[in-house]
């Protein structure tokens, strides 16, 4: 393995390590694994994937007895708010989707609305307490980001969950496979398969 391979390989063993024990996302995860092994910031990160890879290792090394029930419990709170939202097309991404979820992840559900404040207005409805925020779209245009907390008697804490506001043309390239041909997010039918199959990683 030559030094470039190496150091990537060191940096994303050190950001696995955060993102299982501290909850951070992918991103946050690389940053701080630079500065704690003290490089520059315009070091080069490891991809997602291979990041992944490594999240997947720690898992099997240190959580292998409690993160398939923490990730059990997740989609099965996952799977109660994609039927409370079925009218704007939810579909689950992230590490709960992808199964390598702890109690420390966040629930990230995208909605594919018409009218992207009807979500918002169906949330008020239920009386569901909810902060607006934002991030990159599909497209590289902002979106909004509905975060809210929600209740999970499984773990006895509460989750918080990302409801990402997308255009409904935006749900056509979005079950495009990755570039290992696994699909980044599954619609509530997609996620019962996974639920059924007890499988931490999707197709």
């Amino acid at each position: 393995m030559d030094d470039h391979n190496q150091l990537s390989r060191e940096i994303a063993a050190t950001a696995a390590r955060l993102v299982v024990e501290e909850g951070l996302e992918y991103g946050p995860a690389k940053q701080r694994a630079l500065k704690q092994l003290g490089l520059p910031r315009r070091t080069a990160l490891p991809g997602n994937d291979e990041l992944e890879d490594e999240v997947r290792d720690y898992l099997a090394l240190f959580c292998a007895d409690t993160q398939p029930g923490e990730l059990a419990a997740l989609r099965e709170l996952a799977a109660v708010w994609m039927e409370r939202l079925a009218e704007f097309r939810p579909h689950l991404s992230g590490a709960v989707w992808r199964g390598t979820a702890t109690r420390l992840s966040n629930i990230h559900l995208q909605l594919f609305c018409d009218d992207g404040k009807a979500a918002e207005i169906a949330l008020i409805n239920q009386g569901i307490d909810y902060e607006v925020g934002a991030t990159t779209g599909p497209r590289g245009r902002e979106v909004d980001v509905l975060s809210l907390a929600a209740p999970c008697r499984a773990l006895n804490e509460r989750v918080t969950l990302h409801l990402s506001i997308l255009d409904f043309d935006d749900l056509r390239g979005a079950l495009k496979p990755d570039a290992r041909g696994r699909s980044e997010r599954g619609n509530l039918a997609a996620l019962r398969q996974l639920i059924e199959k007890e499988d931490g990683e999707p197709i």
